[in-house]
């Protein structure tokens, strides 16, 4: 053991030996990872260790498909056999729902770009694995790409060949402690003496709470038990002349693979358990917790009648062990808001499917300073310290886990973990008849209905499809009132925010009293952000969205400087959007000031009573109408509604949700971030180029961007017209031409106001010219659509200006 390293991976697990694996592969050489006890002592040693390239989040998924090309990669580097078997997989489907969902799975797979799945019969379900009663099942999704391995020798393929690139690996030696260095370094304390490291990675995996609070941050990860069995040899499995293929039965809960003669099966129970909350003990190992078959009895009976030789089975071994989960399932990976040089790579309870993902990811992120694949989906970020509270914590997990095979509409408004943050209007809004949707935490209006409306879940449009039109409607021939809770805001200010905000972001500042679109890019050239910055006169606001608030503090805090203050306030401000033709006569009823079009132009800010309100005002709307977003001290919230609500009573005035507010952006075409806009593309992509001022001084990317701009964009953002009947397209579906994969749907839904289903697209730019006939699949289905104009509601943007 040496006294300093480059970087240390706490951790000896499957995700651990990758993270190591990368930094060296990327060459990092001085690194090592320190373990506890032995490589796979934790959850890794009694994984079932199937690997699977299905997520229902496409950039994951993608990651997935590279941790499984990656295994053969690996054994022949290092020497070791990970007992790679690639049996190929099938996701089986007998409810109606689910054949239609796998349909809509498969297309996302074409769209990132995994080829190796395939729609499969019945018939040929048997023929993948015979065992299998597909009496009931309607259809299946093969992929060729999937199968399971050895856990020990897959850790152990990837620590060798860290070894070989100058890697070590210290076993049986805890680390007890970690203390911040002056220099952004780290004291990693462990039982057999100090090391200096430059950076710490915490792939502590049943351990990982604990390693986060060593270094004082609460990470929001928990165990919970998983079963599964191993039969003794099955006649029938023992006849096979070639291995089973993976096989899922989504609607049963289970999922089969052969092992030796037999099979092994595993379940996951609607009733699940959680197991030492805040993080496994220390002296645990190479342990089990005794099975609890009661509790799973439901799962497995239907387990039974799926694979009938089952019955006559007998049953090698139990295992019962411990995996860490999220509150959604998905990784926690990246740098440590406020913890210079810390990084997690944790809760990755799918490691033999995720684990080359992460440990790639990680290792770019650590080396180049950004990952080439947009892993939002895997960053820390993407939660606040309040999904670290450990009752939110207990509930989402255990949510997430009664559902790894529940499907999940699109629609559907999962209870778990709510309501937590509420809107200062939020009674008054569900009295009105407000159903509510949460992001990060926060209730969001989604729409208003009559009272005791219930919304069907569904793939396709739903009984809520005609309660949003009237919604848009209203908006465009007289107002809406929308809840701005849910927009983030940054306070910024100091004798250096001027500067400072002139290098963060790529548009030209605006003026005192004015605000612009800010596109703010990484210095790849490629999206960090699609804000608004406001000049209020002594101080700016950043305004984006809420739940990128901790992804978007992480990055203005590591390019802080000297003479600038950055606050979040979203928590202390909010406020509402009004919105429509009729919008300012609404608002010149709450003011003494003048709000005419000379007054407060478009894009004009400032400071306004409204009622007894003092409020800042904002001439914008992303509805694509004339409109004032008007915002106040979170507590005076609720006052704020009242008073625009009273003046508008006789002008049209209707409170509208957020489904209502994406129908409208999508017929002006205006993008939104994670779906037009993400850290995977460039302003000229997107269409953000034109916000750009490349001819003011230097802005972080403007050297990639200004690259970007003298060259032919490959791809780019067009808007679709779709032949829908029933469904409309919601984002990630292929766009063909001519049975040429040509692009993929960013986001879509029905525009209401022109009566067409509307989609945004990334497309091939050979194929993005106006008029160009085109196919997308729309849950599964094949339907015609055609390139059109952008805007296709007021094209000119008139309506905004007035």
């Amino acid at each position: 053991m040496k006294s300093h390293y480059r970087a240390v991976v706490i951790g000896g697990g499957v995700v651990g030996a990758s993270v190591l694996y990368h930094l060296t592969r990327f060459g990092w050489s001085d690194v090592a990872l320190i373990e506890r006890a032995e490589l796979t002592a934790g959850s890794t040693w009694h994984a079932a260790a199937g690997f699977h390239a299905l997520n229902a989040d496409p950039n994951v998924a993608a990651l997935q498909d590279y941790t499984i090309k990656l295994y053969r990669e690996i054994e022949a580097e290092s020497g070791q056999n990970a007992g790679l078997h690639m049996t190929g997989g099938v996701n089986m489907a007998s409810d109606p729902q689910r054949w239609e969902w796998l349909k809509s799975a498969w297309a996302v797979f074409q769209s990132v770009g995994i080829e190796t799945a395939r729609l499969v019969t019945p018939e040929e379900i048997k023929e993948i694995c015979p065992i299998v009663d597909v009496s009931d099942v309607l259809g299946g999704l093969y992929d060729s790409n999937e199968g399971h391995l050895d856990p020990y020798g897959t850790t152990h393929a990837y620590a060798g060949a860290a070894k070989k690139r100058g890697a070590d690996v210290i076993l049986r030696n805890r680390v007890v402690d970690l203390k911040q260095r002056a220099d952004r370094g780290w004291d990693v304390v462990t039982e057999n003496g100090t090391i200096v490291a430059e950076h710490v990675v915490n792939a502590g995996g049943l351990w990982a709470k604990q390693v986060g609070l060593m270094a004082g941050v609460d990470l929001p990860v928990t165990p919970m038990e998983h079963h599964y069995f191993v039969t003794e040899d099955i006649p029938e499995v023992a006849a096979l002349d070639k291995e089973l293929g993976l096989a899922v039965d989504l609607d049963g809960f289970s999922y089969l693979r052969q092992e030796r003669k037999g099979v092994l099966l595993g379940v996951y129970e609607q009733n699940p358990k959680h197991w030492n909350m805040d993080g496994a003990p220390w002296d645990y190992g190479i342990e089990l917790i005794p099975e609890d078959i009661d509790r799973i009895s439901p799962e497995l009976s239907k387990a039974y009648q799926r694979f009938p030789c089952l019955a006559k089975a007998g049953i090698r071994k139990w295992v019962n062990g411990a995996f860490t989960f999220t509150p959604d399932g998905n990784p926690l990976v990246g740098p440590v808001r406020r913890l210079s040089n810390y990084w997690v790579a944790c809760g990755v309870m799918a490691g033999f499917s995720q684990g080359g993902g992460v440990g790639k990811s990680l290792a770019e992120w650590m080396i180049y300073g950004e990952p080439q694949a947009d892993i939002f989906g895997m960053d820390i970020a993407r939660y606040g310290a309040f999904a670290a509270n450990r009752e939110y914590l207990k509930q989402t997990t255990g949510q997430f886990y009664a559902r790894r095979f529940v499907m999940t509409f699109p629609n559907e408004r999962l209870p778990a973990g709510r309501p937590l943050k509420r809107p200062g209007a939020y009674d008054g809004m569900s009295a009105a008849g407000a159903e509510w949707t949460a992001s990060w935490g926060l209730e969001i209006p989604a729409y208003f209905a009559p009272i005791g409306f219930r919304e069907e879940t569904t793939l396709k449009r739903s009984n809520a499809f005609e309660i949003v039109g009237d919604e848009v409607l209203q908006v465009r021939r007289a107002a809406g009132l929308v809840d701005t809770t849910a927009f983030s805001r940054y306070a910024v200010s100091g004798p250096g925010a001027e500067a400072w905000l002139d290098r963060l972001l790529a548009c030209r500042l605006p003026k005192p009293g004015r605000a612009k679109l800010a596109p703010m890019l990484g210095s790849d050239g490629r999206l960090k952000g699609d804000l608004t910055v406001l000049n209020w006169g002594g101080e700016y606001w950043i305004m984006g969205s809420y739940y990128l608030r901790e992804f978007h503090m992480r990055w203005f805090e590591a390019h802080l400087t000297d003479g600038v203050s950055v606050t979040d306030i979203s928590d202390a401000m909010s406020g509402f959007l009004i919105t429509g033709p009729n919008a300012r006569k609404i608002v010149e009823c709450t003011t003494y000031q003048d709000i005419s079009a000379k007054a407060l132009p478009f894009m004009a800010c400032g400071e306004f009573d409204i009622g007894m309100v003092r409020a800042r005002v904002a001439r914008l709307s992303i509805a694509g109408e004339l409109g004032f977003e008007i915002n106040c001290p979170a507590t005076l919230h609720g006052t704020l509604r009242e008073t625009l609500l009273a003046a508008g009573e006789d002008l049209g005035l209707a409170e509208i949700g957020y489904y209502a507010l994406n129908a409208l952006r999508l017929e002006k075409s205006f993008g939104i971030w994670s779906h037009e806009f993400t850290q995977g593309y460039t302003p000229g992509q997107t269409g953000l180029d034109r916000f750009i001022a490349f001819d003011k001084g230097d802005f972080i990317g403007r050297e990639a961007a200004l690259k970007e701009q003298k060259a032919r964009v490959a791809r780019r953002i067009v808007t679709l017209e779709v032949d829908a009947v029933d469904a409309d397209a919601s984002g990630f579906e292929p766009v063909w031409h001519k049975g040429r994969r040509v692009g993929f749907v960013t986001s879509g839904g029905y525009g209401y106001t022109v009566r067409k289903s509307v989609a945004l697209a990334l497309l091939d730019d050979d194929f993005a010219g106006e008029g160009t006939a085109l196919s997308v699949h729309i849950v599964g289905v094949e339907r015609p659509a055609r390139v059109i104009a952008a805007s296709p509601y007021d094209p000119k943007g008139e309506a905004m200006r007035q």
